[in-house]
């Protein structure tokens, strides 16, 4: 089999990148090579080469491409050439691993540095010259068969970092068909309670990336099935309300949003969400959409748009099958909605005669409030409501 090389080569400034660090020095690895054989768009491409961090730099800035030392320690190196962004890897073997990060050798062994990686279908290596595919574990059968499988032992590379346990599912959910594989699915089970030792940071940012993917139900279902949740998220208990999302989600204009599944994965309880939202190191963004939405639908559309911002009003919508009105007209209505701004300040009502002080902000709520129930009136509908306020 041959590596259509064409399209990674077209991108501005690498052929002076492959120039660079010499022909038969350098490989296109990685996703770059599994998602163009699988025909999907390829966004970010990264290379190996056996040169070491310090040699690559070297090279760059001698063709007078810009080398920004990301992860030199662990041999990588972002090259920017002509603004084309690419990751530059030196050859690399595991000495020790905690889980949680690894103490690595530099190498100019390519099949050592492809025995580190997780999953077969991750290990492929494309020359940028003839195309030649270099597949040392099998990941072009995998990727035939849509298999997510690890590379040697599974017990081993969850053993060398936990985050593998997560990636196996979110990989399967991405690329699998059928039943994930048997030992890999086997191995994270059995070694479910490693997540704990993660940063709840790497956790949120592989459950996220995982409830962003068009179709996630049937893994989540597997992996609470096999109990991977209960380490670090045992309020994860059931996927129905999550299944039910999703179809709604594909009835509607609805984008996939991966705060909004996790709403439908958790209790409907504030005080439950703003706990897993510390506990995974949510943003402040994060936290408020997430405390937002797990309140259940209630009363018009509008006032929940006005009061909360349409998206969280969508999401609030989607979330609640119970809600008293038609849902997916009223998402469609609140897409094109602008939300309108209250026409009457607290200067304007000193004009008309209030006294400064308390009396001007209770009058303006009250106004407000009166003109949300009447569903947001302007021009002469507004003045008499403002009229009946003033007395």
């Amino acid at each position: 089999m041959r590596f259509d090389v064409a399209p990674f080569r077209a991108r501005r400034g690498m052929e002076k990148l492959l120039e660079a660090l010499g022909e038969g020095q350098v490989r296109f690895v990685g996703g770059a090579v599994r998602d163009s054989l699988l025909g999907l768009k390829v966004a970010d491409i990264d290379v190996a080469t056996p040169h070491a961090p310090q040699e690559v730099v070297r090279r760059l800035e001698a063709a007078s491409i810009k080398a920004v030392p990301t992860g030199i320690d662990h041999g990588t190196i972002t090259a920017v050439t002509s603004g084309t962004v690419v990751e530059v890897t030196t050859l690399r073997s595991d000495v020790s691993t905690d889980g949680r990060r690894a103490t690595v050798a530099f190498t100019d062994d390519w099949q050592e540095d492809a025995a580190r990686r997780d999953f077969t279908i991750n290990a492929l290596y494309a020359d940028p010259v003839s195309g030649e595919i270099f597949d040392y574990f099998g990941g072009l059968a995998d990727l035939e068969t849509r298999t997510v499988r690890f590379i040697g032992d599974p017990l081993q590379r969850i053993a060398e970092d936990h985050l593998r346990i997560l990636r196996f599912f979110r990989f399967h959910a991405r690329f699998g068909h059928d039943a994930p594989d048997a030992a890999g699915l086997a191995a994270c089970t059995q070694r479910a309670n490693d997540l704990m030792a993660l940063s709840r940071e790497r956790i949120a940012d592989e459950l996220l990336k995982l409830l962003a993917l068009p179709s996630p139900v049937s893994t989540i279902e597997t992996m609470i099935a096999h109990g991977i949740f209960k380490p670090v998220l045992p309020e994860i208990a059931d996927a129905q309300a999550l299944a039910a999302l999703l179809a709604f989600e594909h009835q509607t204009i609805l984008e996939p949003s991966a705060l909004r599944r996790l709403a439908a994965l958790i209790p409907s309880d504030v005080e439950v969400g703003r706990d897993i939202a510390a506990r995974l190191k949510f943003s402040k963004a994060q936290r408020v959409h997430l405390a937002k939405i797990l309140v259940p639908a209630e009363g018009p559309a509008s006032t929940m748009a006005y009061r909360d911002g349409k998206e969280a009003a969508m999401d609030r919508i989607a979330l609640t099958p119970a809600w008293d009105g038609d849902r997916k007209a009223a998402v469609a209505e609140l897409e094109s909605w602008d939300i309108p701004t209250l026409p009457i300040k607290g200067g304007d009502l000193i004009a008309k005669g209030i006294t400064q002080g308390p009396d001007v902000a209770r009058t303006l709520k009250a106004i407000e409030e009166d003109w949300i129930a009447s569903n947001f009136p302007d021009g002469p509908e507004f003045d008499a409501l403002v009229a009946r306020h003033l007395g």
